[in-house]
């Protein structure tokens, strides 16, 4: 089978493409043939080795395709069952080994694109928006790239549990599309500084949390756009990692709370998974969650995708297509 394959820690140049061959499920697991493969922040870091992997490994976190063979022991899942998943690597390929319990059913009239554009990022945006800081009516809460694949569906999320939106992006056309995803307020942070921007906004107030992905270069200004008591969550770092800090930082801005989860850490089970997944991709068939899919690229060409992700120049979701 064809796969990208990273045989040392680097830049988009360090996953090239090879023929190996296609993996065998063992017991609890199933062989899935890929017919669509998201891209995430997750594959750039482990690229990279911020996040290390053994190497060589073949990276990707998410796909959606059909069971092609399944292992000893298997009840989730059968052959021919069209299937999606997260959380299980080695997706940039033709065929993926996934343990069965991570694997969900794809809803009758969603096809394998859009059911691999919502299962990661459509779950994060859940998660953060129901458990991590679960958003009420009358809250207000900051959402940093809210145009990006998360951004847009966290956006969405808030506004249907009632909280006031405001989001930070790049550019006019991304705050078009924060807007056409419900967004009250949007800022341009490359024309206008955020966190005064914020207080303005909240008449001085600030939000009761901060959704922040982009890491190093929003962390401070985020904190200063809480409330008392409010909620820092950190879920990404597009710019880099935070440096150390002092944690009486979050005493002197007014007791606040700081956490950085993971998807992981909110489908530690398949009841859990399940229940995540099927709400998300029950909204999305019912037509209450848009998707928006940025750009399409041959699996060989997932070194230039990772390059746009990286650069921030794209919008929604971002997919491969072995």
């Amino acid at each position: 089978m064809k796969a990208m394959r990273v045989h040392r820690y680097g830049g988009p140049e360090a996953m090239t493409p090879e023929e190996i061959p296609p993996p065998k499920p063992g017991e609890g697991e199933a062989l899935v043939r890929l017919e669509a493969v998201g891209v995430n922040f997750i594959d750039i870091y482990q690229r990279m080795g911020l996040y290390p992997m053994p190497l060589p490994f073949t990276p990707g976190n998410e796909g959606a395709g059909t069971v092609a063979e399944t292992g000893p022991g298997v009840t989730e899942a059968a052959v021919g069952d069209r299937v999606a998943y997260a959380g299980a690597s080695g997706s940039y390929a033709e065929f993926a080994v996934v343990p069965s319990w991570r694997l969900v059913r794809i809803p009758r009239g969603i096809g394998p694109e859009t059911a691999a554009a919502a299962m990661l990022q459509g779950m994060t945006a859940h998660y953060l928006s129901h458990d991590t800081y679960p958003l009420k009516p009358g809250n207000a809460c900051l959402v940093h790239a809210a145009a990006g694949g998360v951004g847009l569906l966290l956006v969405q999320m808030a506004k249907q549990r009632g909280a006031r939106v405001i989001g930070t992006v790049s550019t006019p056309e991304k705050a078009r599309l924060a807007r056409e995803a419900g967004a009250d307020d949007v800022i341009l942070y490359a024309e206008k500084d955020f966190e005064t921007e914020v207080r303005r906004i909240t008449g001085g107030q600030g939000v009761e949390v901060v959704y922040d992905s982009v890491g190093q270069a929003t962390f401070e200004k985020s904190m200063n756009c809480l409330t008392t008591r409010g909620y820092l969550v950190l879920y990404g770092q597009s710019s880099g990692p935070v440096p150390p800090f002092d944690p009486q930082a979050l005493n002197t801005r007014g007791g606040l709370f700081l956490t950085r989860p993971s998807l992981g850490h909110y489908t530690r089970n398949r009841e859990e998974l399940l229940a995540r997944a099927n709400q998300v991709l029950g909204w999305v068939g019912e037509g209450r969650l848009r998707l928006r899919i940025g750009e399409t690229f041959p699996l060989a060409n997932a070194g230039e995708a990772h390059r746009k992700l990286a650069g921030r120049e794209t919008t929604g979701k971002i997919l491969l297509i072995p």
